[in-house]
Formats: C-alpha cells, sequence, structure tokens
C-alpha cells in the first residue's frame, strides 16, 4: 500500500514551483522535480568544466534516473541518504567503479611541482596554458622565445608556483620548470644521441652561447657550420638545432654543436667525391678560407688545399694577393690522400712556366734589369720576368772580403742591374752578380798601392793577433800586433785604436793570389830605436815610472815614451822595501837592444854604484899611504948597499957583452 500522505517538503516545494493550490505529488514527480534541479545544476557546471559535466550527466541522467524510475519505489521505502549521494539503486562494486570513474576526471595538482600543460592560445606578449584546472595559467612569452615554431595545442612543461593569487590567478612559469630538469635532459641527450634545440643568446670569445633547456652551453665557432664563419652576429637570435657533445660535470659546462648533425652527410658526399678523382684532374671551387699558408677551395662537399707555392710561378708573399673569399676558379688535382681525405691542388699549374717562355738568346756574362722580391742574410732573389728568379749571394754584392748582411747593400722593392754568372735552364736556376759591375780592384792592386806607399784606411775588426782595415771597397789589409807601435807593448789591438776609427798605413808585403795585403802602422814613422840607441846607453841613468808588475818583473815607463824591463830584485830601494806601481824612481840601463828593442834596467844597481863611490876615497888614500913608506926605506938604505947594486948592474953588462948569463950568487 502506498502512502498517500502529503509530505511537507513536497508540498513547499511544489507550491513554489507551480504557484497553485496544494496538490498531492508522487513520488514519480517528486524525483521528476529533483531530477530537473540536478540538471540546471549541471549545466551550470558545463560552463566551467567540460569533464565534469560529462560525467553528471552519465551519472545522474543516464544511469541514476532510467534506474530510479524502473523501480517503483514507496515513500517510506525512499533512502534519502543514498538519493543525496546520487547512488540510488547501486551495489558497492558498482559504486567504487563510479567513484574511480569520477576522482580520474579530477586534477591533483601541488605547488612547487612540474607538470606537462597544454598551450590554449598566444599573443604577442603572453601565452595561455591548460594543466587541468578550473583556470588556465599566462606564461610570457619571452621563456618560449628558443621555440619559434610554438603554437596552440603544444605540450609544454611548467612549473606551478601558486595555484591562486590574491587576484585569483594560477601562476605558472616554463623557464624554471626547464631550470628544474635541465641537466636531466641534458644528460639524456648526450647519453640517447639525441638532437636538441636551443637558442642562441650572444656571442663570446672562441664562440657563442645557446640557451638549451634553461642553461647556458657554450657552442665553438669551429662547431657552428663546416664552413668557415665570417660574421657571427649574423646568428645571435636564431634557434637551431644541436648536439650535446660533452658535459663537465664538475663545472656544470655544457659543450653543444651544430656542425656534428651535417658532418655525417657530409662525410658521404666526401666519400662520393674522393672516389672520383683523379690526378691532373680539373675541377671547379669556391675560395672558403685563407690562411697564411694556403687557400682552402669547397669543391662541393669536400676542401682541398693549394699551398702558396702553388698559387703562381711568381714570389706570393700573402694568398690574398691572387685571390679572395668565395671566389670560384679552376683548380688542377696535385695529389689526394683517400685515407686523410686530403687534397692537395694546384692553380699555377694550369698556366705554362714562365722559364719555357724565357728568351733563348740569354746567357751568362749578360747584363739583366729586376726587382728585389724577398731577402735574406744570406742574399737577395730578384724577379727578372714574371716567375724567373735569381740569386745574388752576399759575396757577389761587394769585391769586399769582409762579410756582410744582404740588407746592408739591398731592400725589397730596390730595381737593380746585375750580371748572369751562371744559368741552368733545366734546373730552371740563375746567380746573378752585382760587383760584376764595377772593376776588380785588385786587377792593377799592385800599381795602386806600392809597397812603402802610405795609405789611410777603416779599421773593420779586431783580432787577438792584429787589426783588419779596407783601404778602399775590396781592398783589406791586416796589420800585425807588432807593427802597431815602436815603444809600447800592446796585448790587444782595442787598447791602440776602435773599430771604424781612420788609421793610417803602410804597405809592407802584397799577396795578389790570395788577395791580401800586409800592412804596419808604425813603420809610417821613423824607428826611433835608432835614437834611443844614442840615448839610453849602457850604466846611464834615467828617472822613470813602475807602470805594472808581474812575477818576474816590473813594466818601467822611461822618457820618450819607451818602456823597459826591470827583474824584481832590481826593485828593492836603498832600504830594503819593494817598490810600488806609480812609483817614480831612478833606473840604471844595464842592456840596450835595437832589434830586439827591449831596454832592460835596475834600480838597485844606482843606490849600489852610489855606495861605491863614496867608499873610494878611502880606499885611494890608504894606497898613497902605502906607496910612501917603500919610498923612506930607500931613503934609509946604506951606502953598502948602494954599491953592491952598482957591482951587479957592472956584472950583468959585461956579461951581457959576452953573451954570458949573471952567475947566481
Amino acid at each position: 500500500m502506498i502512502n498517500k500522505e502529503k509530505d511537507p517538503s513536497l508540498e513547499e516545494q511544489n507550491l513554489t514551483s507551480t504557484g497553485a493550490e496544494e496538490t498531492p505529488l508522487t513520488l514519480t514527480e517528486n524525483l521528476d522535480l529533483t531530477v530537473a534541479s540536478n540538471k540546471e545544476t549541471d549545466i551550470e557546471f558545463e560552463e566551467t568544466d567540460e569533464a565534469e559535466d560529462e560525467l553528471e550527466k552519465d551519472v545522474d541522467e543516464e544511469i541514476n534516473i532510467s534506474k530510479l524510475k524502473a523501480k517503483n519505489v514507496t515513500h517510506e521505502e525512499f533512502d534519502w541518504d543514498k538519493f543525496e549521494k546520487s547512488l540510488v539503486g547501486f551495489s558497492d562494486a558498482e559504486r567504487t567503479e563510479i567513484e574511480q570513474k569520477y576522482n580520474q576526471t579530477l586534477s591533483t595538482i601541488n605547488t612547487s611541482e612540474v607538470i606537462d600543460g597544454t598551450v590554449i592560445s598566444m599573443n604577442k606578449r603572453e601565452v595561455v596554458i591548460n594543466i587541468g584546472l578550473k583556470s588556465e595559467g599566462v606564461v610570457s612569452l619571452n621563456e618560449f622565445r628558443y621555440n619559434t615554431e610554438l603554437k596552440p595545442g603544444d605540450k609544454v612543461e611548467v612549473y606551478v608556483e601558486n595555484q591562486e593569487d590574491k587576484k585569483g590567478q594560477l601562476i605558472l612559469s616554463h623557464k624554471k620548470a626547464r631550470a628544474l630538469r635541465s641537466w636531466d635532459r641534458v644528460n639524456e641527450s648526450l647519453e640517447n644521441n639525441e638532437i636538441i634545440k636551443g637558442y642562441i643568446k650572444c656571442r663570446t670569445k672562441g664562440g657563442m652561447i645557446v640557451d638549451v633547456f634553461g642553461i647556458e652551453a657554450f657552442l665553438p665557432g669551429s662547431q657552428i657550420d663546416v664552413k668557415p664563419i665570417r660574421d657571427y652576429d649574423a646568428y645571435v637570435g636564431k634557434t637551431m638545432e644541436f648536439k650535446v657533445v660533452k658535459i663537465n660535470h664538475e663545472f656544470k659546462n655544457v659543450v653543444v654543436s651544430h656542425k656534428a648533425l651535417i658532418e655525417a652527410e657530409l662525410e658521404q658526399q666526401k666519400k662520393g667525391i674522393i672516389a672520383k678523382l683523379e690526378k691532373g684532374q680539373v675541377l671547379e671551387g669556391t675560395v672558403k678560407n685563407i690562411t697564411s699558408y694556403g687557400v682552402f677551395i669547397d669543391l662541393g662537399g669536400v676542401d682541398g688545399l693549394i699551398h702558396i707555392t702553388d698559387l703562381s710561378w711568381g714570389r706570393v708573399n700573402h694568398p690574398e694577393e691572387i685571390v679572395q673569399l668565395d671566389q670560384k676558379l679552376n683548380v688542377v688535382i696535385l695529389d689526394f690522400d683517400d685515407d686523410k681525405k686530403r687534397i692537395a691542388l694546384g692553380l699555377k699549374q694550369l698556366a705554362a712556366h714562365p722559364w719555357d717562355s724565357l728568351d733563348q738568346n740569354l746567357k751568362v756574362g749578360d747584363k739583366v734589369k729586376g726587382k728585389v722580391v724577398v731577402m735574406a742574410d744570406y742574399g737577395a732573389f730578384i724577379e727578372i720576368a714574371q716567375g724567373v728568379e735569381g740569386l745574388i749571394h752576399v759575396s757577389e754584392m761587394s769585391w769586399s772580403q769582409h762579410l756582410r748582411s744582404a740588407q746592408e747593400f739591398l731592400k725589397v722593392g730596390n730595381e737593380v742591374d746585375a750580371i748572369i754568372l751562371t744559368l741552368d735552364r733545366e734546373e730552371r736556376k740563375m746567380s746573378l752578380g752585382i760587383k760584376q759591375l764595377k772593376s776588380d780592384p785588385w786587377v792593377n792592386i799592385e800599381e795602386k798601392y806600392i809597397v812603402g806607399s802610405h795609405h789611410k784606411a777603416k779599421v773593420r775588426n779586431f783580432t787577438n793577433f792584429g787589426v783588419f782595415v779596407e783601404i778602399e771597397e775590396g781592398v783589406d789589409g791586416l796589420i800585425h800586433i807588432s807593427d802597431l807601435s815602436w815603444t809600447k807593448k800592446i796585448k790587444h789591438p782595442a787598447e791602440f785604436t776602435a773599430i771604424g776609427e781612420s788609421i793610417e798605413v803602410a804597405v809592407l808585403e802584397i799577396d795578389k793570389e790570395n788577395r791580401r795585403l800586409s800592412l804596419g802602422h808604425k813603420q809610417v814613422e821613423e824607428n826611433p830605436w835608432e835614437v834611443f840607441e844614442t840615448v839610453f846607453i849602457p850604466n846611464s841613468v834615467h828617472e822613470g815610472t813602475i807602470l805594472e808588475i808581474f812575477d818576474k818583473g816590473a813594466l818601467i815607463a822611461l822618457p820618450y815614451g819607451i818602456e823597459g824591463f826591470c827583474a824584481i830584485k832590481h826593485l828593492i830601494k836603498e832600504d830594503g822595501a819593494l817598490a810600488k806601481i806609480e812609483e817614480k824612481l831612478p833606473f840604471k840601463v844595464l842592456e840596450f837592444s835595437k832589434n830586439a828593442k827591449r831596454i832592460v834596467v835596475s834600480h838597485s844597481i844606482v843606490y849600489e854604484d852610489k855606495r861605491k863611490a863614496e867608499e873610494t876615497p878611502v880606499k885611494e888614500t890608504e894606497t898613497k899611504k902605502s906607496v910612501k913608506k917603500p919610498k923612506n926605506n930607500l931613503e934609509k938604505t946604506t951606502f953598502g948597499d948602494i954599491s953592491g947594486l952598482a957591482a951587479l948592474k957592472e956584472e950583468m953588462e959585461q956579461n951581457s957583452k959576452k953573451g954570458k948569463k949573471p952567475a947566481k950568487e
């Protein structure tokens, strides 16, 4: 039996909705009203969240309502608690399944979490991203500048800073999300050899700075492209694909390369091109790079080198004199290496060699004119025609045997005349000389520099045994150290003169065959030893100054600039002390040799002779006394003695007449 008592809540609900008189409502009618109310709620929910609206339709309308209508439930049997939960007529298993489906539609997002979102829309300043909440987040477009291809519908990672700020706005950050995941992604890219995108931020020394996953990575200049980069600024602000080639975990450094992406493809192209190469083959190429030692040519995927010596038959100081960047030209293959992928190219080989067109009438002894193109210490290279050069050795620049640097005679760019000394057309070599333009001074040397003649010369060099001088260009001579001075003993020529000074010389000897002159300086003056022979006679005393003392003796400066030798034992003074340097003392000449140019003197003998002189008068007095005594004795001789002597004298005279000797007594 159905209880037909009126339910107060239903009556009130009915009056409110219809505005009519009280009319009893059945349970089915009440359920219809409730469902209608739920539908209105569902419609409002649909405007805010499409996913939740769908579930309400499925659960409330299609399942609950259909099942409730299918059952004829009395008012007393109706479970209002279950009805409020919209689970009337369901088993526990069904209820659990429905709850799981519903929970899957709800977003469980926490603050400070990195999640994936979907780009809803974007403008010039902002990007709107949906992460599954009731409101969308807005991210600055600057955070996506590395990705110029971003469009609505793309999946991006964002960091939830705040689910709802004071204005109710969802705060997201793409930059922070990239930073949190950046190192993991960079390491994965290196391990998996993945291709990643990066934004070139700016230039730096040696390369570029690239934003990769929020990390500043280094892109070396050599890794930007297979071709040399001339304008690095052109790449700033671009988004390009890269490969991670190196990671330094200690210093958090990342190195990327764009060149690595295209090298594999180019390597295959190189193999194909090199397989078709042949020596002597002429190809067209483009100047890719210019260095001080040559030019790199792009042959269409493979590079070759033209060495600077293969650019022109003539002298080339720098390749830029011949070619320019991006210039197209024909080159010939000289050689190539399959293993090392090296190709040697030539440009000058496409033209005839200049030596082949050299004048056939040109011969040794001819005079030619050329331009100095290269200078070296040993000589100068003269270009007499385009690609034809000759060497002037430094010894062929002057008749002088005093070798000097070639830079003292010539400079690069000088126009000079020269004589051909040797000419080898097969070896393509030529030697030249410029001294041959002047006459050889040694041809008439004996007439110009007669032995005994005096001349002025310039000091060129010193040796331990003498001085090398130059009388004129090509005429050198030697002054022996013994021929520098008549009077002084010189240990080294630097004590007497200096390099570059002028000195007067006399010709002593000429060796024309070996081009040598023997000269003397002291011979310009008369030999003073002939005069000294009359001044420094033995036993003469002269004042002298001690110049130097050595083991065996001392060097004494005597008058007229002459020097003498004094032994150590002759340097002892009267008081027994040894004489000192620069002390002036009287010296007696013991020995004089004009030929050996030697004077030996002594100081000790001077005061010894003086002492002897003082002792001599005493001895003479004693001698006189001894002579006087015999006279006194004679005076005291008796007359008998005298008569005896007279008898003896007479007997001697008689014996002499008879030829007999006197008899002994």
